[in-house]
């Protein structure tokens, strides 16, 4: 079985179709949402984990290209830098995952990768730029 992250970029015309539901019932995909902004009307986006034999996902990738779904890998990693943080925790609570969470006792913010899904609010959110987008 095949894992893999993805960025489904949806145009307004799809966000409210149920594609996601026929990604598990047609294809069998199982369907991990990391991360969602999607209104009606609009542009929509999702961070997902697709799961599943890859010449099924092929054809679900295929279904998700014909309602007009942009996908892109997730080809990235967020990297923390310790040395220029300085702990003001203004990323702690727009982390969904609790990747980034702060030590109470003493107030030094600390960054766990194995819980970050690359959902990119940390990036935005650090006025001193110590955390950053970087390959895998």
């Amino acid at each position: 079985m095949l894992k893999t992250k993805v960025v489904l970029s949806f145009p307004p015309s799809s966000v409210e179709e149920p594609i996601t539901y026929h990604l598990i019932k047609d294809f069998g995909i199982m369907v991990n949402i990391l991360r969602a902004s999607i209104s009606p009307g609009k542009k929509g986006r999702m961070v997902v984990e697709l799961s599943g034999e890859e010449s099924i996902r092929s054809q679900a990738l295929n279904y998700l290209e014909s309602k007009g779904v942009e996908i892109d890998e997730l080809a990235a990693e967020i990297r923390y830098l310790e040395n220029r943080c300085a702990s003001c925790t203004a990323c702690v609570p727009v982390c969904p995952t609790g990747a980034l969470d702060v030590d109470r006792n003493n107030w030094k913010v600390s960054f766990f990768e194995d819980k970050c899904v690359v959902c990119l609010s940390c990036v935005d959110a650090c006025p001193y730029r110590a955390v950053e987008i970087g390959p895998e």
